[in-house]
């Protein structure tokens, strides 16, 4: 039975290498046919082989999105929004005044007392109907 589970686990690791190494080269070869398609004739720019192509791949992918993996944003802001509720109506003033101390800008209110309505921006104090 280890055997087994060692040989699986061996194999998803030798699978995982391979699908590494093959993306490695689509990206590189891609990179490099796209730079040697356009640049020369648009900028006049030399053209490049694979292991430039590679550079610049990897230049361009830490300086644009770094090497964080995952989903992007959208979990880093479901992640903020539950810290956000967890916390008490006291701690969040804190976090607020805090934020306007370090950033020189009151951090905005979610409470509802605090918010203007349609009426009270116009002046009109009658109800809507």
């Amino acid at each position: 039975m280890m055997n087994m589970n060692r040989r699986f686990k061996a194999r998803k690791v030798a699978g995982i290498m391979m699908l590494v190494i093959i993306g490695v080269l689509a990206f590189g070869s891609l990179v490099m046919v796209l730079w040697n398609a356009v640049m020369p004739d648009l900028f006049h720019l030399p053209v490049i082989d694979f292991w430039h192509a590679l550079g610049l791949f990897a230049l361009a992918k830490i300086l644009f999105s770094g090497f964080r993996g995952g989903p992007g944003t959208r979990w880093k802001r479901n992640a903020w929004k539950e810290g956000w509720a967890k916390m008490t109506p006291e701690q969040q003033e804190k976090f607020r005044q805090e934020w306007g101390r370090r950033c020189g800008k009151p951090f905005p209110s979610d409470r509802r007392d605090d918010a203007e309505t349609p009426s009270t921006r116009t002046g009109n104090t009658e109800p809507n109907s």
